[in-house]
């Protein structure tokens, strides 16, 4: 099915579903910037909008260079995360000692996938333990503070939603790498725009963009609780679907 909607973009579905991505990446790194919130939790956003555009320029080529930034960006993102978490107090703890060790860490896994075990199953083993060390990290720092009852049911909610968007989206994404043939055989039997609904890969997209949004609030929210901001701040929705954090009030926070 490459080309058959645009003469210039071979999986049309797959390469715009990511514009999901950038578009929540980039109104958490308006949010970071407007609220002065610190540098490495813009970073988290902008390596999610990275990944967004690197997942599009695949989709969009097929190529075996773009299918690299379609997947070490997720590896880079989870790191980032990493650190965020570990830093996660205004003043840095580790100093370059932290940064200097997981670009180490990302350069080795970057090096072993690309020149030496290039395999699928070598990338997703090496983003869930990044992932979970992050989703750790992230559980031992909340055990460290004292949190009103209405932050836990923001972090909770938060955390619940980002684990929904990124299972259902795996979920779509396996049901469309074993029903390949059949689904694309339902697509061209409903014909468009109904096909759109059975775009499992284009779903599997949004999904995971939405899960990894709500896990970096969850994130971005720890250290607004950690800095002592939490309640100052919530969740808001811009144009009723698109989650952001936002001020409660319109005082600023140094």
């Amino acid at each position: 099915e490459n080309y058959v909607v645009s003469q210039y973009i071979a999986e049309f579905w797959n390469s715009i579903t990511n514009g999901v991505f950038v578009a929540l990446a980039l109104l958490g790194m308006h949010t970071t910037i407007k609220h002065r919130q610190g540098k490495r939790v813009f970073a988290c956003y902008a390596a999610l909008m990275f990944v967004g555009c690197g997942s599009a320029s695949f989709h969009a080529t097929l190529k075996y260079t773009t299918q690299l930034l379609d997947e070490l960006p997720m590896l880079y993102l989870c790191g980032l995360v990493l650190y965020a978490l570990v830093e996660i107090d205004k003043d840095t703890r580790y100093g370059a000692k932290a940064p200097l060790a997981l670009i180490a860490m990302q350069a080795i896994i970057t090096a072993i996938y690309v020149f030496w075990i290039q395999s699928p199953v070598f990338h997703q083993v090496a983003f869930a333990l990044t992932a979970f060390g992050g989703v750790g990290c992230g559980l031992k720092r909340l055990r460290e503070m004292q949190l009103s009852n209405r932050t836990k049911r923001i972090l909770g909610r938060l955390h619940l939603l980002g684990h929904v968007g990124m299972w259902s989206g795996f979920l779509a994404w396996n049901v469309d790498n074993v029903f390949c043939h059949r689904l694309r055989s339902y697509r061209t039997h409903v014909g468009s725009p109904l096909d759109v609904f059975l775009q499992l890969h284009g779903w599997w997209h949004i999904l995971t963009a939405y899960g990894s949004t709500y896990l970096l609030l969850w994130v971005h929210f720890i250290r607004l609780a950690r800095l002592g901001h939490d309640h100052l701040f919530t969740i808001k929705y811009r144009l009723g679907f698109l989650p952001y954090i936002a001020m409660k009030t319109p005082k600023k926070v140094d």
